[in-house]
């Protein structure tokens, strides 16, 4: 595997780089702190086409891969951590499920908008009484005559106030369990869909996340996405491309962490001399340093070999669990070599840390990976 990145995606880091600086770092602080969406900037990450990274040129998109997706989401967490979020959850979840196992026309209503950042997504898998048992889900879907009518809840939806358009899971044969779950698109504003609490969280304060509710939410037979009860196995294969996303995103919060402690370690004296002097310190900075080069080239394994067709379940999990895990454990070490200004809200590095602890979570547990990978050696 080569590695090093061609022109173009050197270009595309510079852009993405330049453009996160100028305009998604002014208000990252501010809006984590109150909660903010940042409805300001969808219309600039849309001009960049980066609502629609991987999504062919002719629906919307900028027809970039898996690796691409990795350089940009890595670039804005190494700003802000909840813009890549919501850069993250749009492509590679709503958009991505409808562009990949919609048909022509849901692609045409559907997917073009999405990518072109006109309307945003939200994909809606997780419930209160599911989570990584996610076969266990209890909305339910009914066929009555042309139509299909919903009821139940979700949880933990991102985008979840905020979108345009939803891909909801729902049980449509609760008897076979996985093998009986399919995937549907809705539109904000369908009567029967209501938006929940919207929560406050410990990190991506400014990604929006919120509960769903659906009552005798009725919508046409055509907004099936997919084949009937096959929807569970579309989202096993949505969750492996996502996963990568969440790789790239890690490392972007954790190289964010490193570069700021060797700025810090510069400029901080004790003992008459800068804390980057002192071993203790130069030796968290080198191991950080190693692990997040370590987490960058799973991340770069994993989109290669998505980008070239290739099986990739495992190492798209290799790279989230150890990318997610580095990410944790660079924000942590950040904080220490920040001392007592690591703990306050005027240096980012305790915002990192916040952000970080969702990357072990969300899209699939660090236990869940581990399991993926384990089932995968085993077989």
């Amino acid at each position: 595997m080569d590695f090093d990145l061609t022109e173009e995606q050197k270009l595309l880091q510079q852009t993405i780089r330049e453009f996160a600086a100028v305009e998604i770092a002014p208000g990252a602080a501010e809006r984590d702190e109150s909660c903010a969406f940042p409805h300001e900037l969808i219309p600039k990450l849309a001009a960049l086409k980066l609502l629609g990274i991987a999504i062919p040129e002719e629906y919307g998109g900028a027809g970039l891969g898996a690796m691409e997706v990795a350089i940009i989401l890595e670039e804005i967490a190494r700003i802000d951590g909840a813009t890549a979020l919501i850069v993250a959850s749009h492509n590679s979840l709503c958009t991505m499920h409808l562009y990949r196992f919609g048909n022509e026309a849901q692609r045409q209503k559907y997917v073009v908008p999405l990518a072109k950042g006109e309307k945003l997504g939200a994909w809606a898998l997780t419930e209160p009484g599911s989570g990584s048992d996610a076969a266990a889900m209890q909305t339910r879907a009914t066929l009555e005559g042309d139509h299909w009518v919903i009821n139940g809840s979700k949880l933990f939806i991102t985008q979840g106030s905020v979108a345009g358009v939803y891909v909801i899971m729902a049980s449509t044969d609760p008897g076979k369990g996985a093998e009986g779950i399919s995937a549907f698109v809705v539109e904000r504003g369908t009567p029967g869909l209501v938006v929940g609490k919207v929560e406050k969280k410990l990190g991506v304060r400014a990604s929006d996340t919120a509960a769903l509710h659906f009552d005798q939410l009725k919508i046409p037979k055509e907004n099936l996405i997919g084949t009937l009860h096959h929807g569970f196995q579309d989202v096993i294969q949505i969750l492996d491309g996502g996963r990568i996303g969440i790789g790239g995103l890690s490392v972007g919060l954790a190289r964010a962490a490193l570069e700021d402690s060797i700025k810090y370690a510069k400029e901080r004296e004790q003992f008459g001399r800068p804390i980057g002097d002192f071993q203790s310190i130069q030796w968290k900075l080198s191991d950080m340093a190693t692990e997040i080069d370590a987490a960058r080239l799973l991340v770069y394994r994993a989109a290669l070999l998505k980008d070239a067709g290739e099986e990739h379940k495992q190492a798209a999990s290799e790279a989230k669990l150890f990318a997610s895990e580095v990410a944790m454990r660079a924000t942590t070490e950040a904080i220490q070599i920040h001392g007592g200004s690591g703990y306050l809200k005027d240096y980012p590095v305790e915002r990192y840390f916040r952000d970080a602890k969702l990357c072990e979570i969300g899209e699939g547990t660090s236990e869940i990976q581990r399991r993926v990978i384990a089932k995968t050696l085993l077989q």
